[in-house]
Order: structure tokens, then C-alpha cells, then sequence
């Protein structure tokens, strides 16, 4: 419990003690307040003491009721200053985690690119592989055609020269047999060289389209 002070004051001319479990300044600066007032209403006019002090009374209670209106006014600017500052703290911390979770994607995204990059760059050695394996088929095929072409002059000459004999030879026979057979074959190979060909310009044309 507050220490009680008396004090001795003067309002209005008139000598009070007041008790309070206030401090001495406080009571004191009550009382200076209270007499101004009273003063400010009743200097020069003719106005009984008791009505100075309802004046008085009127007008601090008015004051009084502005001031409360006041401190209403701030506590709810100071309620809506709270609610901004937290509404202003979630969109913060949404700002931070949007941040985050975009860092998060471009560090993806990065990933991404060095695996399409490394793709891209397994296509084109891929690529490059079927284009010298084109160009190796190709020679082989011209290697073929020229061996075949060779083998049908060897026999278009044995059948030129075993034209004029009425009986050929076994061995010219077998010879022949044999290079038709050996033709054969050339010719074979030509073929599937050339299927092989066909295949391998296919795959590389489907992945130069994939690296377009």
C-alpha cells in the first residue's frame, strides 16, 4: 500500500490540505492546474466561488473526455498499426519463402540445362559417329561396285572366249561357276551395305531433329 501524503495547497484563494496516497509533486501539480483554471474563468468577473467551480469542473471534465477520445483514437491507430505490422511480417516472411523456393527452381533449372547440354552433346558425337560410319559404307560400297563390275568383265571374257570352242573346259566351267558364285555374294554385300546405309541415314536424320 502507497504512502499517504498530506499537502497543503491553495485554489482560488483558499487554503486546502489534501490526502492522497500520491506523490507530494503530483497532488501539487493537480492543484496548480485546478486553480488556473479556476482563475482562468473567474479573474474579473463577479461569479460566486461555487460556480467558478463547476465552470472549472466542466471544463476538465470536457478536456478530460477529449482526451480519452484521444487515447481511443490512438489505441485503435496503435491496433491497426500492430495488424499492419504483422500483416507486413507474413508478407515478409511469403517474400522469403518465394525467394527460396525460386532459388530453389533456377537451381533446378540449372541442373536441367546441364543435363540437356550434356545430351545435346551425346547427340552430336552420336551424330558424328554415323556420319563417318555413312562415309565408311559408303566407300565400301563403291569398293563392292567395283568388284562386282570387275568380276562381270572376268566372265563376260571366259564366255566370250569358251563362245568360240564347241566344248569348254571343266576347269573354265568351274572357274566360271565360281566367279558367278563370288558375284554373287559381292552383289550381296552391296545389297545389305547399302540397307545398312539407308538405316544409318535414318537414325541420323531422326537425331538431328531431336538436336533441332
Amino acid at each position: 500500500m502507497n504512502e499517504m501524503n498530506t499537502v497543503a495547497v491553495r485554489i482560488y484563494g483558499q487554503e486546502y490540505s489534501i490526502c492522497a496516497d500520491m506523490p507530494r509533486e503530483y497532488i501539487m501539480r493537480v492543484s496548480d492546474y485546478v486553480d488556473s483554471k479556476m482563475n482562468e474563468l473567474g479573474l474579473g468577473n463577479s461569479i460566486p466561488m461555487s460556480s467558478v467551480a463547476v465552470l472549472a469542473a466542466v471544463n476538465i471534465c470536457d478536456e478530460l473526455m477529449h482526451s480519452r477520445a484521444d487515447m481511443s483514437n490512438l489505441s485503435d491507430e496503435n491496433l491497426a498499426l500492430k495488424e499492419d505490422a504483422l500483416r507486413y511480417a507474413q508478407l515478409w516472411e511469403d517474400a522469403k519463402s518465394s525467394l527460396a523456393q525460386y532459388k530453389e527452381e533456377m537451381n533446378g533449372a540449372a541442373d536441367y540445362r546441364e543435363k540437356l547440354q550434356k545430351q545435346y552433346m551425346d547427340k552430336e558425337q552420336q551424330s558424328a559417329a554415323l556420319m563417318n560410319e555413312v562415309t565408311r559404307l559408303g566407300q565400301a560400297n563403291e569398293e563392292a561396285k567395283l568388284q562386282a563390275d570387275a568380276l562381270r568383265a572376268q566372265i563376260a571374257e571366259l564366255e566370250q572366249k569358251l563362245a568360240g570352242t564347241q566344248s569348254a573346259p571343266e576347269a573354265a566351267n568351274q572357274m566360271i561357276r565360281q566367279l558367278e558364285a563370288k558375284c554373287r555374294d559381292v552383289e550381296s554385300s552391296f545389297f545389305d551395305l547399302q540397307m545398312e546405309n539407308i538405316h544409318l541415314k535414318n537414325e541420323n536424320e531422326s537425331l538431328r531433329k531431336q538436336l533441332g
